[in-house]
């Protein structure tokens, strides 16, 4: 499926723009013109001849040039008006931000556009949706959201409000995307569409997707077989319970899927399923790095007994292992610690020595070199880090940094934080997760996440 005049239009037009804008719809001419959207850019509306000093035009026929994406933000009674301007006008692409159609009864009116689209060659994004996120190009729905460069990550969800969700949670986890497409009720183009683009996309290195329906399970079937075995594909699926698919059925017209047939499919296909959309952002955070998990094995070192066990246990329930160190690990580990109320065992407890940024390191080198680690977890009391001065924070992180970019194996740090709402902790943990991510480490903010995060990329590369 080309969808590359979708994701990169050298011209749009947005009709039913207004020099007003309200609250029941996204001023799309407005945010494209606000980010720097290089192409040409065409509000349409016959109510108006210029929004602020830009010349309106009254309907698609009467642009002058070739049009790539059409954004629609008018009634769905006046969609199969605009659906034939632009059958006329030869447009590639069109965007139904537009609700009122199959989530409220109104399939007729979709299946009457389907037939006229065809006949126009023209491919509907939606309805009931808020369309394309581009970085790359300047399409983007979301004028507050600002990234520097395109990332490795693609995401397609059924939900506007998710969909922008993600777009944010990625966002705060210093992790880019590359593209992101809200997808509503699937009119024309669907999920299945959307994923062989991306899987043939060399600028994608992950999909995660919020989906709530499929329209066509063998069509599904057959992309998830060309798509996993090559990126990592992480979803979440809405509508799972009765109850929720009654909702997702009123929200975009969703038909309900058997949920262990769902649960089977995705097992087959080495899927990564997600409970929330918390964990699906950070399996994608984890996944878009350069170096992801291999194998079970975790190796866990930081200050404090307590926490080790925690993590040891919930490691272990959830189908992991923390093998212990061989002798000649443990004998490097003890040459920077003694043995009062420390172990060098696995997990490795440095007592009140793991405050230490360059005892961390330390131990962090030395299981690099241990044949039964895979994935070392470095973990940082931010509660006690907090007590020290700003240059020995940043000093003692530098240190982790250069140290986790010279080992071989992943290194995947935990800032974990008990004084919730103390705004010092607070700006000490976010500079400090900025500076991980930022150097290209998965960050996480307890040891929960990162366990259920290591174990989902695992399902997909079929090592567990």
């Amino acid at each position: 499926m080309d969808l590359e005049r979708l994701f990169y239009p050298r011209s749009i037009a947005v009709v039913g723009v207004s020099p007003n804008i309200s609250g029941d719809r996204i001023p799309f001419y407005h945010i494209l013109k606000s980010v720097g959207y290089e192409g040409a850019l065409y509000p349409v509306n016959p109510s108006y001849k210029e929004i602020n000093g830009e010349k309106v035009y009254p309907s698609l026929e009467a642009i002058p040039g070739e049009i790539d994406l059409v954004i629609v933000v008018v009634a769905a009674k006046r969609a199969m008006g605009v659906l034939e301007s632009a059958v006329k006008k030869g447009v590639k692409f069109i965007h139904f931000f537009t609700s009122g159609f199959s989530e409220v009864g109104n399939t007729d009116l979709e299946a009457a556009m389907i037939k006229l689209a065809r006949s126009g060659n023209i491919r509907i994004v939606g309805p009931n949706c808020i369309g394309v996120y581009c970085p790359e190009s300047k399409v983007t729905p979301d004028p507050t959201l600002k990234q520097a460069r395109p990332g490795k990550v693609a995401f397609l969800g059924q939900s506007g409000g998710m969909t922008n969700d993600f777009m944010r949670m990625l966002h705060a986890r210093s992790t880019d995307l590359n593209k992101a497409v809200s997808i509503g009720n699937q009119m024309d183009l669907r999920v299945e569409d959307y994923i062989e683009y991306f899987a043939g996309d060399d600028r994608i290195k992950v999909i995660a997707a919020y989906i709530e329906d499929i329209k066509d399970g063998r069509a599904f079937v057959d992309v998830l077989k060309r798509t996993t075995p090559k990126k990592p594909f992480a979803v979440l699926k809405g509508g799972r319970t009765s109850q929720g698919a009654k909702a997702a059925a009123s929200h975009t017209g969703a038909m309900a899927v058997q949920d262990d047939v769902w649960a089977a499919v995705m097992r087959q296909h080495r899927c990564i399923e997600a409970q929330t959309m918390e964990q699906l952002a950070d399996v994608a955070m984890i996944a878009a790095t350069d170096r992801i998990p291999t194998g079970p094995r975790l190796g866990f070192l930081g200050a404090g007994g307590g926490i080790s066990v925690m993590f040891t246990d919930f490691a272990i329930m959830h189908g992991l292992a923390l093998p212990e160190l061989n002798k000649k690990t443990r004998d490097i580990i003890a040459e920077k610690i003694p043995a009062v109320n420390t172990s060098t065992a696995n997990p490795v407890d440095l007592g009140a020595f793991g405050l230490d940024h360059q005892i961390l390191a330390h131990t962090m080198k030395a299981m690099d070199a241990d044949d039964n680690i895979d994935v070392i977890i470095p973990y940082f009391s931010i509660d006690w880090m907090s007590i020290f001065s700003n240059d020995q924070v940043e000093k003692g992180v530098n240190t982790v940094i250069e140290t986790a970019r010279n080992i071989g194996k992943p290194a995947i740090p935990v800032l974990s934080t008990a004084a919730a709402g103390d705004l010092h902790i607070e700006k000490v943990r976010s500079g400090i997760f900025s500076k991980f991510r930022d150097a290209g480490f998965p960050a996480f903010k307890d040891i929960h996440s990162v366990i259920l995060a290591v174990k989902c990329i695992l399902q997909w590369s079929g090592k567990r």
